[in-house]
């Protein structure tokens, strides 16, 4: 029997628990997507996330049908789109997104982006919630909302996040939001964890520690969002990656080393253009 990596798990208010490190499906489609799914799954995943607009719930789906693990085990994501905002079309994206992925109940469902200038994310909100009352999701949560953002959420519906999934990496390492989620006891999942991989990988401060340690620069980033609290969710195809991302959960760096990698971020550090002041996502 191959043995299961042990991934530490942080905990949210409300008792509920992520796993250190997830699966990301950005780009894994179609029946090579289902494969890397039932692969990861495999190798000791036990969160998968997806999204309405990554166009993979189904594959995601069949991947988590055909690996052989209880479902029960198995923490699967996904994400509301901004166009599906206002209260009807949210209720339907939200049970179209569970047919998609052929489940019962969908683990954690989050609204992908506030979009504040459409003002409409309060709305979808709503919708999660009722959705959780009527049994049809089990957890909620957001995705790129800021403190104002998520203090509105519960002063209008009375239901505090369970998560915020948002840019995190080395070059944009969100220590003040961090702060504002621990504070409230909001998990933090971090899209591209790896930021801008290429360039990340190669400053000086990742290789030495690195070399220091003999692991992977990829699994030198990923144990700093464990020491940090922060769930990553890298996308990674090949069975090879996935399982040395998952032995990141196990690599415990000191202080300093989380210090010096942290010291990288920049005030232009974000990816793309999408503060979520002003982002709208369709």
């Amino acid at each position: 029997m191959t043995t299961q990596p042990v991934v530490p798990s942080f905990t949210a208010h409300n008792g509920f628990a992520l796993p250190a490190i997830g699966l990301g499906t950005y780009g894994l489609l179609g029946d090579a997507g289902a494969d890397a799914v039932a692969g990861g799954i495999g190798a000791g995943y036990r969160l998968v996330d997806t999204a309405f607009n990554y166009e993979n719930e189904g594959s995601v789906g069949r991947g988590v049908a055909a690996a052989d693990v209880p479902r029960s085990e198995v923490i699967v994501t996904t994400k509301l789109p901004g166009r599906h905002h206002p209260s009807a079309k949210a209720r339907t994206s939200i049970e179209e997104s569970r047919s998609r992925l052929g489940l019962d109940v969908t683990d954690l469902h989050l609204i992908h982006w506030p979009n504040p200038l459409q003002d409409e994310y309060v709305q979808a909100w709503a919708a999660l919630v009722d959705a959780q009352s009527r049994g049809v999701v089990r957890q909620i949560g957001v995705s790129n909302f800021l403190p104002e953002h998520l203090e509105r959420l519960e002063q209008e519906t009375g239901v505090r996040p369970v998560v915020n999934q948002i840019e995190v990496h080395p070059y944009f390492p969100q220590e003040e939001q961090l702060a504002y989620h621990r504070e409230h006891g909001i998990l933090t999942e971090a899209w591209s964890p790896l930021g801008r991989a290429r360039e990340l990988f190669d400053e000086a401060v990742i290789h030495e520690i690195a070399a220091a340690r003999e692991i992977t620069t990829a699994q030198t980033v990923l144990a700093w969002h464990v020491a940090r609290g922060t769930v990553s969710i890298p996308k990674a195809s090949s069975l090879e990656h996935q399982v040395a991302n998952l032995a990141a959960a196990q690599i415990v760096l000191d202080d300093a080393e989380v210090a010096a990698i942290t010291a990288l971020g920049r005030p232009d550090g974000r990816l793309f253009d999408a503060d979520p002041r002003t982002h709208e996502e369709s």
